[in-house]
């Protein structure tokens, strides 16, 4: 039997995570605080630690968390940019992650934001709410032949892409590793500027590096179609944000769409409606009506949940028993 330590727990976590031991083989910890430097004295006694994609896995944390007897890292999610590899490996922590659950979850609440911005449903649902049943405003395109843009084929980026296809748009894709599969589908690739500069949708699914950061700046911006609609459902980081800012107030950006936000630990996952949110660059956002935002929600369905819980009590069982994990982050 092992000892897992689970941080940032929402109901959903401990549901999916109970679910992925039923014969209740390991001890599980739920904490619904998120792992930082002064909450890792909560692993003390644990084998492995599952966090979340926000939590703090700095240098500090890792100290912390071998100081206690941690043997290891099990991440409940796709992204590891907030864990200081090189440190873990100092200290001998094994680090896993879940490197896929279900890349239609997250492709098609990519499609869903498309969706709703172009055809403005959610202001439609709120107007019709208040008995408002005009049309001005509303207005939206066709998708059928469109120009959208793709930037990463993964598993998630090629499965966004062959939906798109579906519609009757034109696909031009970007990535360092090109997919048999999207050629298959008809998608074109091409360099990044020329994939900014035709793109009437462009859609994020790459990870977040250090040469992926702000990989959305003012200057690719700049060399956008007027107007144009920009999605991200990857990682909050991909975007800056000041930035996008100026490219609404401009016009250049005429629909965007985030589930990700580079700032967002502290503020996604919580329930800040009684409060004054401090974030000036996220409640400026929300003040445009040609902008949508959900909380981090793409990976959020039944199928990703139990796939995600399963990788992860794998990793964590690999972890606790001295083998290699299913999933290492090298």
């Amino acid at each position: 039997m092992a000892t897992i330590a689970v941080f940032s727990t929402r109901p959903h976590d401990e549901l999916f995570l109970r679910g992925a031991d039923p014969d209740e083989r390991h001890e599980l910890r739920f904490f619904e605080t998120a792992l930082q430097p002064d909450t890792a004295v909560l692993a003390v006694g644990a084998d492995v630690v599952v966090p979340f994609v926000n939590d703090d896995l700095s240098s500090e944390t890792i100290d912390r968390l071998a100081d206690a007897g941690v043997r290891g890292v099990a991440l409940r999610c796709a992204g590891f940019n907030h864990v200081d590899l090189e440190r873990a490996r100092e200290r001998g922590l094994v680090v896993a992650r879940v490197p896929e659950y279900s890349p239609y979850a997250v492709a098609e609440h990519c499609v869903g934001l498309i969706l709703s911005l172009n055809r403005r449903i959610h202001r439609a649902h709120a107007r019709v709410r208040d008995a408002n049943f005009t049309l001005g405003g509303l207005l939206g395109f066709d998708l059928h032949g469109t120009t959208v843009g793709v930037v990463g084929t993964g598993r998630i980026g090629t499965c966004f892409a062959r939906i798109m296809r579906g519609f009757g748009c034109s696909v031009l894709a970007h990535d360092p590793v090109e997919s048999d599969e999207c050629r298959s589908l008809g998608v074109d690739y091409v360099a990044l500027d020329e994939l900014f500069r035709r793109a009437d949708i462009v859609a994020l699914h790459c990870p977040l590096t250090p040469a992926t950061h702000h990989l959305v700046d003012a200057a690719a911006i700049a060399t956008m179609k007027p107007g144009v609609m920009l999605i991200n459902t990857s990682r909050g980081g991909l975007v800056d944000t000041a930035a996008v800012i100026d490219g609404l107030k401009s016009g250049r950006l005429g629909h965007v769409g985030l589930d990700v936000y580079e700032e967002e630990a502290g503020v996604f996952f919580e329930d800040l409606s009684d409060r004054v949110v401090a974030d000036d660059d996220l409640m400026r956002l929300l003040t445009f009506p040609n902008v949508l935002i959900t909380s981090h929600q793409a990976f959020f369905t039944r199928e990703a949940l139990t796939a995600i819980a399963q990788t992860t009590m794998e990793n964590a069982d690999a972890i606790a028993e001295g083998r290699p994990p299913v999933a290492p982050v090298e």
